[in-house]
C-alpha cells in the first residue's frame, strides 16, 4: 500500500502529532508498505530527516509568532505533486489544519481516498489563546474532516465531540506506547538522589510548557512537605512558570531513554491540561509503573481508571490536584498498586498493535471506495 502522510508536524519536532506520524511511518515501512511523509520545513537543517523511516518532503514554513517551536506551512504545490508522484493509494492527514487542508485538496484532485486523524483540540486552543474563535476553529475542522473518507479520533471524548459538531464517519483509533522503552525497570536511584537529595517524594509533569497546559495548577503541590516537583519540557510559558513554581526542578526538554529514566524515577505523575484529545504522557507514565493524576476530561477519561490506576480530578481545580497528590504521598502501598495496575493496563497497547488497527482502517476505506466505484 502506497501511503502519503501529510502531517502538520514531524521530528525533530517533539509533540504528539510528530511522534504519532513518526510511529505510523515506521509501522507502515516495517509491514512492507510504502509510506512517504510531507511536513513543514524545520529549522534543524537538511540533516534532520537522516534517521526517518521513509522519504520526507519538506514544505516551506514559518515559525508561529510567539511560539517558534511550532512551524506553519506556507502555500506550496509540493503536496499535490507528491501525492501524484508517489502514486498514493491513500492519503493520511495527521491533525489537518493548514498543510492538511492542502493534502485533502490534493487527494480529492487525484481521486485518492483520505483518512484524517484528529489529534489537536484547536477549539480549546482558540479559547485559551484568543478568548474566542471556537466557532471558526470548528468550521475549519468540520470542513476538512467531512471531506475525508474517514476520521479517526484518539479517544471516546474526542469522538463524541466530533460527532456533536457534525463530523461524519468517525471511528476510534487510540495511540500506542513503547512498553520496552517506558518500563518500571528504568527507575534510577542515582537520578532520584540528584533530584531529591533529602529523599523527597518526586511528583512530575512532562509536556509542553504552554498556557493551555495549565502547569501553574501545581503551585500548591510544590509546597507540600516532603515533596519535590519536577517539570520536564519547554515552551512559551517556561519563564512565567519558573516564577510561579520557584521550588520546582526544571529539567528542560528530554527525550528517548533519558526521558524514560525520568518517568520511571517519579513517584507520582501529574498532568494538568484539560484539552488533551489523548494525552500520550499519561500513557507513558502508566507504562513506567507510575500512578497518575489527570483531569477528568478528554483523553485521560479513557486512559485513567479512577481509583485503580490513578486519580481523575476536576479540570482546572488546583485544590483537588493538591489533595490528590497529598493522598498518594501519604500511602506508598496505594502508589505501588496504582503503578502496577497502570503498567498492566497498557501492556497490550503497543505501537505495533495500534499500527495494525490503522492499516485495517485504510483497508476498509479502500474497499468502500472500490464498492462505490463498482
Amino acid at each position: 500500500m502506497r501511503v502519503v502522510i501529510v502531517t502538520e508536524s514531524f521530528p525533530p519536532d517533539i509533540n504528539g502529532v510528530a511522534h504519532c506520524a513518526l510511529q505510523t511511518a515506521r509501522h507502515l515501512a516495517a509491514r512492507g508498505h510504502d509510506p512517504l511523509v510531507v511536513a513543514p520545513a524545520t529549522s534543524a537543517g537538511p540533516g534532520a530527516d537522516a534517521g526517518a523511516p521513509c522519504p520526507v518532503v519538506r514544505v516551506p514554513s514559518l515559525p508561529l509568532p510567539g511560539y517558534p517551536q511550532v512551524r506553519v506551512a506556507l502555500p506550496s504545490r509540493r503536496v499535490a505533486q507528491t501525492v501524484a508522484a508517489h502514486r498514493a493509494d491513500i492519503v493520511h492527514l495527521a491533525s489537518p489544519f493548514v498543510l492538511g487542508v492542502r493534502g485533502m485538496a490534493a487527494a480529492a484532485r487525484h481521486g485518492v481516498p483520505a483518512v484524517a486523524v484528529y489529534q489537536t483540540d484547536l477549539a480549546g486552543y482558540a479559547r485559551t489563546y484568543m478568548g474566542a474563535g471556537e466557532g471558526t476553529a470548528w468550521r475549519r475542522i468540520r470542513g476538512v474532516h467531512t471531506a475525508a473518507d474517514r476520521t479517526l479520533a484518539p479517544s471516546t471524548a474526542a469522538l463524541r465531540d466530533l460527532e456533536a459538531h457534525g463530523v461524519p464517519r468517525v471511528r476510534l483509533w487510540p495511540r500506542g506506547v513503547d512498553t520496552v522503552r517506558f518500563r518500571p525497570e528504568r527507575r534510577d536511584a542515582l537520578l532520584r538522589a540528584e533530584l531529591a537529595p533529602r529523599g523527597e517524594l518526586l511528583v512530575g509533569y512532562v509536556g509542553r510548557l504552554a498556557p493551555e497546559k495549565h502547569v501553574e495548577l501545581l503551585a500548591r503541590v510544590q509546597r507540600l512537605p516532603g515533596v519535590r516537583l519536577v517539570v520536564v519540557g519547554d515552551g512559551p510559558s517556561e519563564t512565567s512558570l519558573r516564577g510561579t513554581l520557584p521550588d520546582a526542578v526544571f529539567l528542560g526538554r528530554r527525550t528517548g531513554d533519558e526521558l524514560a529514566r525520568i518517568f520511571a524515577s517519579l513517584d507520582v505523575f501529574a498532568h494538568t491540561g484539560p484539552y488533551e484529545t489523548f494525552c500520550q504522557t499519561v500513557q507513558e507514565a502508566m507504562a513506567s509503573g507510575v500512578p497518575v493524576i489527570a483531569p477528568a476530561a478528554g483523553g485521560p477519561l479513557d486512559l485513567v481508571a479512577h481509583g485503580t490506576t490513578g486519580l481523575l480530578v476536576p479540570p482546572g481545580d488546583q485544590d483537588t490536584v493538591h489533595d490528590a497528590v497529598r493522598a498518594l504521598a501519604a500511602d506508598p502501598g496505594l502508589r505501588a498498586a496504582y503503578g502496577a495496575a497502570g503498567r498492566a493496563a497498557v501492556a497490550d497497547r503497543t505501537w505495533e498493535a495500534v499500527g495494525d488497527q490503522l492499516v485495517e482502517h485504510y483497508t476498509e476505506v479502500l474497499r468502500a471506495r472500490t464498492a462505490v466505484a463498482a
